[in-house]
């Protein structure tokens, strides 16, 4: 029985010591691995520390058919695999949220007498760091330096943003132009 053997064997059996020298031999293994997968320091020492965890929950389950490593690597990439499905529906559920919220302000406006327009509709499908600042420079007459510093960007990404953005706007418009034609 090998050194690591003797150790799962004494952690399964409850012997914390031995439990403590085994997450300290493949800490860094398990965390260069999920660095490599999730390119963010913080989310893999969270993911990291997630999936250790895990496998001290789950270490009465481990039978020695793959060595230990892959075994907390199958744990780690799970848990990985379950944030990235977990942050999609998130980002599905906001949407929703989104589009609800302007099917609403749009309800409201025209049923108060205003008119919602094809350039609302088109503003809407921008995305926010896109839409805020076409929003402060043309609506509401700031500057791009004032924007800048109330988004705390470079002045250049405003003007990249405001200038890509108006075009899309642009695009859109036209295209929604030629279908009613």
């Amino acid at each position: 029985m090998t050194d690591e053997q003797q150790l799962i064997y004494q952690a399964q059996k409850g012997d914390s010591v031995a439990l403590s020298k085994l997450f300290q031999q493949h800490y860094s293994y398990i965390l260069k691995y999920v660095i490599k997968l999730t390119m963010n320091v913080q989310t893999a020492e969270d993911l990291t520390q997630e999936a250790l965890m895990r496998s001290m929950e789950k270490l009465h389950l481990y039978n020695g058919k793959s060595k230990f490593s892959s075994w907390l690597i199958t744990i780690a990439t799970r848990l990985y695999m379950d944030e990235l499905r977990k942050k999609k529906r998130e980002r599905n559920w906001q949407e929703q949220e989104q589009l609800q919220s302007v099917r609403n302000l749009q309800w409201q406006l025209t049923q108060s007498g205003g008119e919602w327009s094809d350039v609302l509709n088109a503003l809407h499908r921008l995305s926010s760091d896109i839409r805020v600042p076409i929003i402060l420079k043309h609506y509401y007459g700031y500057s791009q330096e004032e924007i800048a510093d109330m988004l705390d960007v470079p002045v250049g990404t405003v003007k990249s943003r405001i200038h890509n953005g108006l075009r899309n706007l642009r695009k859109e418009l036209n295209e929604h132009e030629e279908v009613r034609d």
